[in-house]
């Protein structure tokens, strides 16, 4: 994780998803929560570009849905994915963002960017100048 104050975003890469990290994985993203919330993050940069999974469809979504609802019980209002490398976790991610938007409403604005320089550009969308002090 990866916070810089000047821009407000702050930069997580997604985990990998293997049976046996699923506990771990859980208490990462109820961290994550605690620091978003903690540090009253506005942005966030999800970088799924080096993401493995070796689950199921069912526990890819559990994990998704889960930092999804943690996500939403933050004030969070621009969340950019970085795509996967990979074709078969690329699919199995839009499904599961699919699913959370058919289920969830989501307090922030989701886009998915395959540019890391395009997806925090629209983060920074909007961000006023941090005055000078002299």
């Amino acid at each position: 994780m990866d916070y810089d104050p000047a821009t407000d975003v702050v930069v997580v890469a997604y985990p990998d998803l293997h049976g046996y990290l699923l506990p771990e994985i859980k208490h990462t993203i109820t961290q994550i929560v605690e620091v978003i919330k903690n540090y009253d993050i506005k942005k966030l940069l999800l970088d799924s570009t080096k993401t493995v999974i070796s689950v199921p469809d069912e526990e890819s979504r559990y994990i998704s849905t889960s930092l999804a609802s943690g996500f939403s019980l933050t004030r969070l209002q621009k969340v950019a994915r970085l795509q996967s490398h990979s074709q078969e976790v690329e699919v199995r991610a839009e499904q599961n963002i699919e699913h959370i938007q058919a289920t969830q409403k989501l307090p922030f604005q989701l886009r998915t960017f395959n540019d890391r320089g395009a997806a925090m550009d629209w983060l920074k969308e909007g961000n006023w100048p941090v005055p000078s002090t002299v």
